[in-house]
């Protein structure tokens, strides 16, 4: 019986400390993933400052999250978060397909760009679904051939995030709105996991219908609008004073005209 008993209590020994070192190469597996894999699906520079890890729960915190924006847009970055919450089964980690339970995305700051005809977000979609491959038929499973893990995520969460126009204005101001809260589910669980750039397609496509939504552009077109506004309070004012400053504040103002149906669309 103490025989039996020692060998059990080796056993459960092993068990904690394979599971001590699997969760302590956590970190690094998930900051490689982000750092090497990110900039791949998205065509943008993509990394993580650090990832913490806790011991006992497996649970770990990304921090200083930067996804850059595509080739062509000036602002330097599309989103900008200071911590990420993630909650992955370790235990999923050695099979083929990787079980994220949640990823909670806290106070993301988000910059909301438009050129030609288009914009940042939908321009990293595009590269997110041309990195995709050709789609699979529909409801096949994905093939198990060892070229890639498998991803599903049971709960994103992006809330109290906000965007900003990639617009300067006089005095440093800028044109921003809240943007709504985000809650997907279940994402890859329909086909018992999915690559990568699918889960992120349907990330970026989920962001970009709530970033371009009737209400946010509502209320950054109306504070565009306010801005112009007082701006061209301050020309008149300073133009009955006589100030020559007067005259680079109004080109300011003269350049602003129409720049929320430009910008906004409308």
């Amino acid at each position: 019986m103490k025989k039996l008993l020692l060998i059990g209590s080796v056993i459960v020994i092993i068990i904690v400390v394979l599971l001590g070192v699997l969760v302590s190469n956590l970190g690094p597996i998930i900051k490689t993933a982000v750092n090497t894999y990110g900039p791949q699906i998205t065509g943008t520079k993509v990394s993580v400052g650090d990832v913490g890890i806790s011991i006992l729960s497996g649970d770990a915190k990304l921090k200083d999250f930067f996804l850059g924006n595509p080739r062509g847009f000036r602002s330097p970055y599309a989103v900008k978060v200071g911590s990420v919450y993630v909650d992955i089964d370790e235990r999923s980690l050695t099979t083929d397909t990787i079980i994220i339970n949640k990823i909670e995305v806290k106070a993301p700051e988000i910059t909301y760009e438009k050129k030609a005809g288009t914009d940042n977000f939908q321009s990293l979609l595009n590269h997110v679904k041309s990195s995709e491959g050709p789609a699979e038929p529909s409801g096949t499973q994905p093939k198990k051939d060892g070229k890639g893990k498998k991803i599903i995520i049971t709960d994103f969460i992006l809330e109290n995030g906000k965007i900003t126009l990639a617009t300067t204005l006089a005095g440093g101001r800028s044109v921003s709105a809240p943007l709504p809260s985000l809650h997907l589910k279940d994402l890859g669980k329909d086909t018992g996991g999915t690559s990568p750039a699918k889960i992120f397609e349907k990330i970026f496509a989920a962001i970009h219908k709530n970033i371009t939504s009737g209400a946010v552009m509502d209320t950054l077109n109306k504070n565009l609008k306010a801005i112009q506004k007082d701006l061209g309070t301050a020309a008149g004012s300073l133009k009955q004073r006589g100030e020559s400053a007067s005259k680079d504040l109004q080109n300011t103002v003269d350049s602003l005209k129409g720049s929320a149906k430009k910008l906004l669309g409308k």
